[in-house]
């Protein structure tokens, strides 16, 4: 009942919001900046570090610009995420721009079935669900961690879902992936695979933003375990509210590669999109928690 209560009341919050022009939303986001950069000062000490450590070569006045950069844009990402629940899928489609749609619809097309497509937490994979609807025969499938607080992850998952997109949990991955195989279904599968593993699977290291890094490789297994083209999600942002979205083939036949290659590339354009511009990637993570003795 309380659960259904907090729901309602935060939807009702959001969705009053959402109803705002995004230049009133980005006015908003200025405000944000202040309080969550300079009042509550929200990972700060972890921001700072990360960010310290990934460019040695930086000026102290260097670090301290990317990292303000990245808090107004991490602002800008919180009230863009609100808008979902009221922007229009054509809005949507004209601020995360997908440059070539086509290729997904190709790709699943020739193999009759599903292909996995790699992201990192970078502008804002939030909006690149409201591409849904650009792609004919495809259906986006969003791999997703469920929230501790049940209401902000009902939420989310009715933001993500609202223009056809689905969602997997995390847990069910390897189960629902081939259900989709089986029934052939058209679908891109979405692997947000910046993230740190767990320390039960530290099982690949490479070099990654200065660091000796540990990448996720469960996207790599099922890739070639079930034979599913891979691609990549190369992400632009143009200017405030506006990306522009380049999908990238890294394999059709991941089962012809050798072990970690393709966690390899995927680490390599991940990198290289985030040298472009630092301040767009998710520094709030605690990224490097695991050294490579604790493997």
């Amino acid at each position: 009942m309380w659960e259904n209560i907090t729901y309602g009341l935060l939807y009702a919050w959001v969705k009053v919001h959402a109803l705002l022009p995004m230049k009133a939303l980005y006015v908003l986001s200025d405000i944000l900046y202040v309080l969550v950069y300079k009042v509550v000062r929200y990972r700060v000490r972890v921001v700072r570090e990360n960010i310290r450590t990934s460019f040695p070569e930086k000026s102290g006045k260097e670090l301290l610009q990317l990292e303000r950069d990245f808090y107004h844009h991490f602002c800008d990402y919180i009230v863009e995420t609100i808008k979902l629940a009221h922007i229009s899928a054509e809005e949507g489609q004209a601020r995360a721009y997908v440059k070539n749609p086509e290729l997904l619809d190709q790709l699943t097309e020739e193999v009759d079935g599903s292909i996995i497509m790699l992201m990192g937490h970078y502008g804002n994979w939030e909006w690149f669900t409201t591409a849904n609807p650009l792609f004919k025969h495809t259906i986006l499938y969003q791999i997703y961690r469920p929230l501790k607080n049940k209401a902000f992850d009902r939420l989310f998952i009715k933001l993500r879902t609202r223009y056809g997109a689905r969602g997997i949990r995390k847990n069910d991955t390897m189960r629902d992936m081939v259900q989709l195989k089986r029934n052939r279904m058209r679908a891109a599968v979405i692997f947000l695979a910046d993230q740190t593993p767990n320390k039960a699977n530290l099982h690949y290291w490479t070099p990654f933003l200065n660091h000796d890094t540990a990448m996720l490789t469960g996207a790599e297994k099922i890739a070639r375990k079930q034979h599913l083209p891979v691609v990549f999600l190369d992400v632009q942002k143009v200017r405030r509210g506006y990306y522009e979205v380049d999908i990238k083939l890294i394999t059709r036949t991941p089962q012809e590669t050798p072990e970690f290659w393709l966690t390899e590339e995927y680490t390599r354009q991940l990198e290289h999109m985030i040298l472009r511009n630092p301040a767009y990637w998710l520094w709030t993570h605690k990224r490097w928690k695991y050294k490579h003795e604790d493997a």
